[in-house]
């Protein structure tokens, strides 16, 4: 039963760490104006990025990242890895679905990539360079994020287990629903470039 309570707290701890909107407050704090109508409104990096300020995408970008990563690694200090697999999930469902935009948020590509590194570092390491190098190669975030996704939850059974592998495709899945409106633009082909105002 304690170890239920626990786990739910968990849950939601991670949940409201994850929901914190960087891109928005970075944003804000830069007078960059409101990023929710702003490029695709999404409130995350590549967004951040099409405001022209790289400073302040590179900041979404690593916060994002560590919101996840930090909830993973501080449940798995305290309590373990289950505890930090639930940690890891909750924290990208607080990103996808944040408290404090009425449920409206992020494609989840930083913090999926900050969960993973935290997970299993190898994988996150391999999930990473894959986005990097199909970015370098197309130009394209969404492209990047949906291969970097599709490849990550194999490494994971590879390289840490089942259960990682799962918590993977759980979350590879809702990128590929977050990027619903992207993967039809990109068999239509008008979607736009990684840095396009």
């Amino acid at each position: 039963m304690i170890e239920t309570l626990q786990l739910i707290a968990v849950f939601i701890l991670s949940y409201m760490i994850g929901s914190v909107p960087f891109g928005v407050l970075i944003s804000n704090m830069f007078g960059l104006g409101d990023l929710r109508a702003i490029g695709s409104g999404n409130i995350g990096a590549t967004n951040v990025l099409r405001t022209g300020n790289k400073f302040a995408a590179a900041a979404t970008l690593a916060l994002d990242m560590a919101k996840g990563a930090v909830t993973v690694l501080l449940a798995r200090y305290f309590l373990g890895e289950t505890a930090a697999l639930i940690a890891g999930l909750a924290a990208f469902l607080g990103h996808l679905f944040p408290l404090w935009l009425n449920f409206k948020g992020g494609k989840g590509m930083a913090t999926f990539l900050g969960v993973m590194l935290a997970v299993c570092f190898p994988a996150g390491l391999i999930a990473c360079a894959i986005w990097l190098i199909t970015a370098f190669m197309g130009r394209i975030s969404s492209l990047s994020a949906l291969t970097s996704t599709l490849i990550t939850p194999l490494w994971l059974l590879l390289l840490h287990s089942s259960t990682a592998a799962l918590l993977g495709v759980i979350m590879a899945l809702l990128v590929w629903a977050k990027h619903h409106a992207n993967i039809k633009r990109l068999l239509g082909g008008t979607e736009s470039l990684i840095g396009k105002s």
